[in-house]
Formats: C-alpha cells, sequence, structure tokens
C-alpha cells in the first residue's frame, strides 16, 4: 500500500504533538506526582537507546551478521544488570556534584576544562553518525512508503521538526537543576509505544505470513540454511568486542547519560531497572528475527535495514505501525541526545570562551545559547547526513557510533576506581584511540578515496571489511587507549585539586577535601564576591538557594557551614555552567586560603557522615573498627563531664552532651564553628582558656542567666605526627562543680554552727550563775515584800528566769543536735499556753497595739513541754506580728486532726519569698532585713516540734499575694 508525503508528515507531526501534550500535562501537575516518579516510568524512559537503529538496523544487523545482533541488546542488558556496581556510583557522583554528561564528569575528575572540552568534541563527532542515522531512517522510511525519489529535503524537513520540539521539550530551563518531568513522561510514553508498534510488526510477520509458530517451524524446517545463516557469522570471533562498545554506549552515550542519571526522578528505581530494562530488551530482541524471517519469506522488496517496513506493506496498514515504530525512536533519540550534547557544548566550550559579566541576564542568555546549540548540533547531524550519501547502511552509521564511545573506557574506570589516573594520561589515551577511530572507520565512511588501507598494507597489516575490521579497530583503540592512559598517569604527577576530586569519586572513597580556611567570612561575602561575575541578583538567588538545599540560616557564620555553603555552591553552579566554569569562578571569587606550611587537616565531621552512610557496606576487620569508633564515640557523647574538641586550627569539631545540658548551647550550632563564636560567657571563658598557659583551673566562676556557677577546667594538647584531624588538636574537659561549692558551703555553715554549739554550753553556764542570784532575789522579794503588787512582780521574775533557764537549755540541745532532755510528757492545753504567749508579747509596748485572736478550743490538749511549747508560739507570734501591720488580725485557732490536734497560726502580712519556702526551717535563713533577725528562731521551732514527735510546714501566699499560715500536727493528750 502506498502512502503520501502530507499523510506520513501528518502522522509524524500529530505523534510530535502528542508527546508535547504529554509532557505539557505532567508539568502541569495533572498526572499524579507517584506515577511521574514510579519505576515503570523510568524504565521506559531508558528506552530511549532504542533508536531507529534498533528498530531498522538491528534487523539489517541480523540479515548481515547473524546472532551478532544480539550484541546490542547484550550490551544494555549487562550494564543494567550490574547496575548496582556500576551505575549506582555514577549516580551518586551525578546526584551529589550535579554533572549532566560526561564530559561534566570528567572535567570534575580531572580537574582540567580540557577534560571537558575534548570530551565534548570527541563525543560530538562520535555521535554526528548516529544523529544522522536517525535523520537518514525516517527519510528512507518516507522515501520507501511514498516512492518519493530525494529523501534529503524529508531529512531537511525532519531536522526542522525535531529541532523545534527538542527546544519546546528540554530547552525551557537554564539549569539542571530543575527536572524535566514532562521529558521524562513524554520519552517513558515514545518507548511504549515503540515497542507496542515493534512487536506488532514481529506479530503481524508471524500470523501475517507464516500463520502462527506451527507454519514459522514449518518453514524453518523447509529452509534450514535460515537458521545456518545466523549461527554461521558467529564463529568469526567478533561478537565479543561488539557486545563491548554496546555495553559502554549504553551508560557514556549523552542521551543515555541524560535519561539514567540527569534526569533520574527517582533513584531507587535504579534497581528496578537493572531487571525491567533487560525485559523490555529481551521483548524486542525476540522481534528481530522474526521480523527478518518474515521478511525473507515473502521476499520484500526492501533492504535489509527496512524489512519492518517491508513485512509491514504486505499486512495492509502494518507498514505504518513499522514507520511509527521507527519515527518513536529516531525522535526521541534526537530530542533528548541534542538536548545532552547542547548542554556539554555550553558548558565546556561556549562558556570557558566567553567571560560571564554581570551586566547580562545570566539565565535568559544560557537559555538562548543552548537553543542556537541545539538547532546547530542538527544542522551538523543532516550535513554529515548528505555528506556520506546513501551509499551506507544504517548498520555501518550505528557500529561507527558504538566504537567510537569505546575511548571513554579507559577514563571512566580511572574516574571511578583508579585515583591514581591523571589528566595527561586521559588526554594522551583519548586522543591516541580517537585517531585510530577516525582513520580507520571515520575518514573511509566520509571520503571514499581514503587510503588508509595502503598504509595499513604498506606497514604489513591486511585491511579487513565490515565487522571484522569494527571488531579489530575497536580492539586496537581502546587497548592503545587504556595503555597509554595508564603509563602516562604512573609517569605523571597530579595536582592537589586534581588528587582531591579523585578521592571524591572513587567507588567506597570516605575521603573528603581538606579543611581550608575561607576568604567569606559570612553570607553576605558570598553574594558579593560573586555578583562580579554572576551580577547581583543572580548572586543572591544562588546563594539562597544553596542555603535552602543545606537547611542553613541566612546569618551562618561557622567555618564548617561557609565550607558546605561553598561546595552546594559550586555544585549548584555545575549544574548551570559546568564543572571547569564553577571551579573556577569559586576558586577566583570564593578562594580556599591553605595556611603556609601547614597541611591542612581533613573535615573528620564529613568522614564520620560517610562512615555512618555506608556503615551497611563494611565487612570483616573494617566493620569491626566502625564497631569499635561508635564506641568510643558513644562513649565521649556520654561522658558525665563536658568535652569539646578543637581541631589543629582551633575548629570545634567535638561537643557531648554534658556540654549542652551545662551551656544549653546544642552540638548542631557548634560543630564547625570556633570559640570565640560562642555566646556570652562561653565564649570568652573558654577562648581564654584555651589559649592560657595553665593546663587546669580548678575553681572558676562564671554568671549564667544571673546564677553564680563554678567550674573545673582542664584541657590536653593532642600531639601527632601526621596532618590528619586525627592526629592534633586540643581537647578541653568541663566540670561543673556549683553543687560541690554549695556541700562546701554546707559542710562550713555547719562547722560554724558546731562552734556556736560549743560557745552555747559555755554561755549557758555563765548566763545560769546570774539567773540563779536574780531567781533568789526574786523569791526574796515575793517572801519578805507585804505590797501585794511586789510580791505579784517576784512570782513574774521567778517565773521568767524559770524561762530563761529553759532557753538557754533548748538552745545547747539544738546547737548539739540532740534530742529533748528531760521532757515533761504532761498534757498541755493549748489555749491557755497561747494565751499565755500573746500576754508576754503584749509586754512589748511596740506590740500592744497588736491584734492578736486565741481560738483554739479551750478542751485540746496535746502531749510535751509547755514551756517549750510556749517558746514555739512566742516565736511565730513575734514573726507574724513583726510581718503584719498593726491592725491586722493574727488568728491562732486548733483543731482535732485524726490522734492529733492541728493549730494553725495565720497572719496577713507580706508572706514569705518562694526562694526562702524550702529553706526556711534551716538555720540562719530569715526573710527579715538585716539586723533585725538572727534566723534561729524557726529552726529553734523546728527542733522543738520535732521532739515533741510532731511536724510544721509553712502554706504562703493564703490569700491573693498575702498571708501565712504555719500549720502544726502535734499527738493529742489520751487520758
Amino acid at each position: 500500500m502506498t502512502y503520501s508525503v502530507s499523510e506520513l508528515i501528518l502522522i509524524a507531526c500529530g505523534y510530535l504533538l502528542f508527546l508535547f501534550l504529554v509532557a505539557w500535562i505532567t508539568e502541569r501537575g495533572w498526572i499524579p506526582s507517584r506515577w511521574v516518579r514510579h519505576p515503570v516510568v523510568y524504565v521506559l524512559s531508558l528506552g530511549v537507546y532504542a533508536s531507529a537503529w534498533a528498530i531498522y538496523g538491528s534487523v539489517g544487523y541480523a540479515y548481515r551478521y547473524g546472532y551478532n545482533f544480539l550484541a546490542y541488546f547484550l550490551g544494555i542488558s549487562g550494564v543494567f544488570l550490574l547496575a548496582p556496581i556500576l551505575l549506582a556510583p555514577i549516580l551518586r557522583l551525578t546526584t551529589t556534584y550535579q554533572l549532566g554528561s560526561l564530559a561534566d564528569l570528567f572535567a570534575f575528575r580531572y580537574r582540567s576544562r580540557l577534560a571537558g572540552a575534548l570530551t565534548t568534541v570527541m563525543m560530538v563527532i562520535g555521535m554526528l553518525p548516529l544523529l544522522s542515522l536517525q535523520l537518514k531512517a525516517v527519510a528512507e522510511s518516507i522515501q520507501i512508503l511514498t516512492g518519493d525519489p530525494d529523501p534529503a529535503w524529508l531529512a531537511f524537513w525532519f531536522c526542522l521538526l525535531i529541532t523545534l520540539f527538542a527546544i519546546l521539550f528540554g530547552a525551557r530551563h537554564a539549569t539542571a537543576r530543575e527536572r524535566h518531568e514532562g521529558l521524562v513522561v513524554a520519552i517513558a510514553t515514545e518507548s511504549l509505544i515503540k515497542l507496542v508498534a515493534f512487536v506488532a510488526v514481529a506479530l503481524l510477520g508471524l500470523f501475517g505470513v507464516f500463520g502462527g509458530l506451527g507454519g514459522l517451524n514449518q518453514w524453518l524446517d523447509t529452509n534450514p540454511e535460515m537458521l545456518t545463516r545466523l549461527y554461521q557469522p558467529l564463529q568469526d570471533g567478533t561478537w565479543h568486542s561488539l557486545i563491548m562498545a554496546f555495553f559502554v554506549s549504553a551508560v557514556v552515550m549523552p542521551h543515555m547519560f541524560y535519561m539514567a542519571f540527569t534526569e533520574n526522578l527517582n533513584p531507587r528505581a535504579l534497581i528496578t531497572a537493572s531487571w525491567g530494562l533487560p525485559l523490555l530488551f529481551l521483548i524486542m530482541a525476540l522481534c528481530v528475527p522474526l521480523i527478518l524471517w518474515s521478511a525473507l519469506a515473502i521476499d520484500a522488496p526492501t533492504i535489509p535495514d527496512y524489512f519492518a517496513l517491508g513485512v509491514g506493506r504486505e499486512n495492509g496498514h502494518g507498514a505504518v505501525l513499522a514507520y511509527l515504530a521507527g519515527l518513536a525512536g529516531a525522535s526521541g533519540m534526537l530530542i533528548v541526545a541534542t538536548l545532552a550534547l547542547s548542554g556539554m557544548c555550553l558548558n565546556h566550550l561556549v562558556l570557558p570562551a566567553s567571560p560571564l559579566s554581570s551586566a547580562q541576564d545570566l539565565y535568559r542568555n544560557l537559555l538562548w545559547t543552548r537553543r542556537v546549540l541545539i538547532a546547530a548540533i542538527l544542522a551538523l547531524a543532516f550535513l554529515f547526513y548528505r555528506l556520506t550519501g546513501p551509499n551506507h547502511s544504517l548498520v555501518e552509521l550505528g557500529v561507527l557510533s558504538f566504537v567510537a564511545t569505546l575511548q571513554f573506557v579507559p577514563g571512566l574506570i580511572g574516574a571511578l576506581f583508579w585515583p591514581s589516573g591523571n589528566r595527561s594520561g586521559l588526554f594522551a589515551g583519548m586522543l591516541a584511540g580517537f585517531v585510530i577511530w577516525a582513520v580507520a572507520l571515520l575518514f573511509p565512511l566520509i571520503t571514499p578515496h581514503w587510503h588508509a588501507q595502503e598504509v595499513l598494507q604498506w606497514l604489513g597489516w591486511q585491511y579487513p571489511e565490515g565487522a571484522t575490521q569494527w571488531h579489530r579497530v575497536a580492539l586496537a583503540s581502546v587497548s592503545l587507549n587504556g595503555l597509554i592512559y595508564a603509563v602516562v598517569s604512573i609517569v605523571t604527577p597530579m595536582s592537589r585539586a586534581e588528587r582531591s576530586a579523585a578521592e571524591a569519586c572513587a567507588v567506597d572513597s570516605l575521603r573528603r577535601p581538606y579543611r581550608w580556611e575561607l576568604s567569606a567570612q559570612s553570607v553576605d561575602d558570598f553574594i558579593a564576591s560573586l555578583s562580579g561575575p554572576l551580577g547581583p541578583v543572580t548572586a543572591a538567588r544562588e546563594v539562597e538557594m544553596a542555603l535552602r538545599d543545606l537547611r542553613l540560616k541566612y546569618t551562618e557564620t561557622r567555618p564548617y557551614a561557609l565550607r558546605r555553603l561553598r561546595d552546594q555552591l559550586e555544585t549548584n553552579l555545575s549544574g548551570l555552567l559546568g564543572p571547569s566554569v564553577a571551579h573556577q569562578l569559586m576558586d577566583e571569587n570564593v578562594p580556599y586560603r591553605p595556611r603556609e606550611g601547614e597541611e591542612s587537616s581533613e573535615d573528620i565531621r564529613f568522614i564520620e557522615t560517610r562512615l555512618e552512610k555506608y556503615r551497611d557496606r563494611l565487612s570483616g576487620l573494617a566493620a569491626e573498627l566502625d564497631s569499635l569508633r561508635r564506641f568510643h564515640r558513644q562513649t565521649l557523647l556520654e561522658l558525665p563531664m563536658g568535652v569539646i574538641s578543637l581541631g589543629a586550627d582551633g575548629e570545634i569539631i567535638g561537643w557531648n552532651r554534658a556540654v549542652e545540658t551545662l551551656t544549653g548551647i546544642e552540638a548542631e550550632d557548634t560543630i564547625g564553628s570556633r570559640l570565640d563564636h560562642l555566646p556570652s560567657p562561653w565564649g570568652e571563658l573558654l577562648t581564654e582558656f584555651s589559649r592560657g598557659e595553665d593546663a587546669h583551673d580548678p575553681k572558676r566562676s562564671i554568671e549564667v542567666n544571673g546564677q553564680a556557677r563554678w567550674l573545673s577546667l582542664h584541657k590536653s594538647l593532642i600531639r601527632g605526627a601526621g596532618p590528619s584531624e586525627q592526629a592534633g588538636g586540643l581537647v578541653l574537659v568541663l566540670e561543673d562543680i556549683t553543687d560541690l561549692r554549695h556541700m562546701e558551703a554546707h559542710l562550713a555553715h555547719n562547722e560554724r554552727l558546731a562552734s556556736i554549739g560549743r560557745l552555747a554550753a559555755g554561755v549557758a553556764h555563765e548566763i545560769g550563775n546570774p539567773v540563779t542570784a536574780i531567781a533568789c532575789l526574786a523569791q526574796n522579794l515575793e517572801g519578805d515584800s507585804i505590797d501585794e503588787e511586789q510580791r505579784l512582780s517576784g512570782r513574774q521574775i521567778m517565773e521568767q528566769t524559770r524561762r530563761i533557764t529553759r532557753i538557754v537549755e533548748s538552745l545547747v540541745t539544738f546547737s548539739h543536735s540532740g534530742g529533748m532532755r528531760d521532757v515533761i510528757h504532761g498534757p498541755v492545753r493549748v489555749f491557755d499556753t497561747v494565751a499565755e504567749a500573746i500576754a508576754l508579747l503584749q509586754l512589748d509596748p511596740d506590740r500592744r497595739q497588736q491584734h492578736f485572736r486565741n481560738l483554739c478550743d479551750p478542751t485540746h490538749e496535746v502531749m510535751g513541754d509547755p514551756q517549750r511549747l510556749l517558746q514555739v508560739f512566742v516565736n511565730l507570734l513575734s514573726n507574724a506580728s513583726d510581718a503584719s501591720e498593726d491592725d491586722a488580725p493574727i488568728t491562732v485557732r486548733s483543731r482535732p486532726e485524726g490522734e492529733n490536734v492541728r493549730i494553725e497560726v495565720e497572719d496577713r502580712g507580706h508572706g514569705i519569698p518562694a526562694e526562702l519556702r524550702d529553706a526556711l526551717f534551716e538555720p540562719f535563713v530569715t526573710s527579715k532585713p538585716p539586723g533585725r533577725g538572727t534566723g534561729l528562731g524557726l529552726a529553734l521551732v523546728y527542733s522543738i516540734i520535732e521532739d515533741h514527735q510532731g511536724t510544721v510546714r509553712v502554706e504562703s501566699p493564703v490569700e491573693g499575694d498575702h498571708g501565712t499560715r504555719f500549720i502544726i500536727d502535734l499527738p493529742a493528750y489520751q487520758n
């Protein structure tokens, strides 16, 4: 069946518009995020590897070289079956350092602009045959279906169409930080359409030509040479080099690198791809011999490369399915490959050659430059297609590109697995391998009169053709490339920056660039430094974006945090400008300042973070050492004394939990800063001590939140021969001895009390003699006087002398901390004792106006000593009077409480301060002004009540913020 050109063009436009609609819907968020990020979408998006070569060229390859065609499908399947080993490290690097292409990876690993530029140029040249193959396949498929004599203008039309859609699909963001979710879903849809259409063509051949599997088996039995021609080419031994070429191309080709790593929306999907993608290509591989045998059975009129179209034409509209499968493969590969190549050219060819200017709109310029590069790359592909002409098959063009990718193998292996490989070895090896590829394969394809075979024959070598030629060129170029790379890397030195990058790129590397000092000391310094090359607006935006990525504050000044900010800025700018330009820009504007004559320390905090991340991957001795490290780290964290670890440069690298509790400063806020950056008073204290000559300060006083704290400070200098952080630094140990100081003060206070006790015993002895004399005189006055008033005064004097005697005895008893001596355990009427205490207090002229109220029940009696209990009430009522206004009532009441009598002494005074409430009954604690109280009264009350087997407590305030109530429980007297 014949189709018109307009119909096929309409199908192509409709198909591309459908893909654009899918991408647009995805970008608008109409498709749920869990669907967009589903591993199946990622697996299908990797189907971009199946270009028009897989639809058309693989069948032609099977026709010419039999089962060798399986090398194409086995290569990519092998890569993803080994994804956890081969691809996971690359994904880690590209994600961590925002590397969007193999050129970015090489430029970052080898710290060389030339590495990125050389990789880009070689990749563009090496990809031109594969890009032109896509144009050729679509143009010639339209020619076959329409009979149009000249496919060149069809290729030109398709090139323009792809340029437009490539810009619409992917060149809408200037930075690689923004994932193109719409592009990923669109390419996944393209792969699904391509797979369904290709399988449908194979099924049309199976059932339309053979009538099913039975008919196919019968045909193969009748034509056994068909199986023989598939097996025969395997004997030439070329398949293993081709598998290697296809294996490598699945990683390094720009469209695969872009979809597998740069646009990876779900890193865990790589695990699903390790079996999902081989399954997808297994299905496609099974279709190839079915299409081949169907075309041979019907004697399809097309060349072998387009057998799929020939089979489709014999089955009605099946040719449209084959055309659609080829169109899907070609368009998807062209769009993604040109997007990736344009980014490589921008980052490694254009930007290094054109200095940045703060006057420019950076994002807009990058966006339009990338669009121009997309058009330029597709124009080069079209020119290559015109240059090679129609005389070369799809197989030749495809294999040419696949063999070219082998030249990146030594450099990639060195980047991931050999930290000693350097840029000199990379340049020499890649150039040598690329020259062999160009001389032996590229130039003969472009220039028919190229005489490479004569040169080889002059050297005594044979010039083979076809697969043998590809095999020998592949082996020779990659072997020479690897050998030169290794030898030159061994004999030439590496720079410090290159060595640092090599350690970061090495698989399972736990090392980190050195902890150097930065020129920038704040976030504002970063913005000011980057405003020159980027412009103030762009610089501020990039710095704010990096702060958000790291969850840091704008006010951050810690050296460790600023180093992380610089690294993140370089990473983000690497995604925007490429690693070479980003690295140079940061080195020139925010440089590190290594100390002269000193080796810088490694970042132990970063090392520990990486160790935690790799913990599950450690085994044997490494796992045991890590367990020992974790035990020691936990020991330091849990120590009851504060431990602060400082690096050789004074940066804080350890801050345990005891220090957090003592200072109230979290470790997360201090790690990476310096002591003088700590808040007051800790910054001044620790900085002074760390810089002082004394290794121990046993008693350092410091005021924290208005309260005095006492600390014991120690420090120890850690010395070592190596430059690493573990070998040098300072350890500070802080011990809070505030409680110990309080205990010492309490012991001193007790010693003073003991001294008072001894003094009281002597005083009591001395007071006893004059009191006895007074008692004798008072007794004589009472006996000799005839005046009743004088006799009453004599009795009162006698009573007070007895009271003085008991008070002195009580003081002696308290000071000796003894119990009651010779206590009379008799009934004491509470009402009478309180009344007597009130009467004694009112003898004082200052208290005669005080309003005392005795509301005790006259029948309540307690067991005890009336004189000592009288002392209790005198002290309590005296304190209440001192705290109350003259007209304020002071009330004493009693009530039964089980087997006790509860007595309450309540006033309406100023109350007791909260800070004195718990220590109120301790000696020398008073709320009275200095000079008006000794602080012994309530201590004596507590001692007497305790001797009476009772309890006393205080409540304050009673009403509002005023008033005090003392509550006494004493055993009730039992008849």
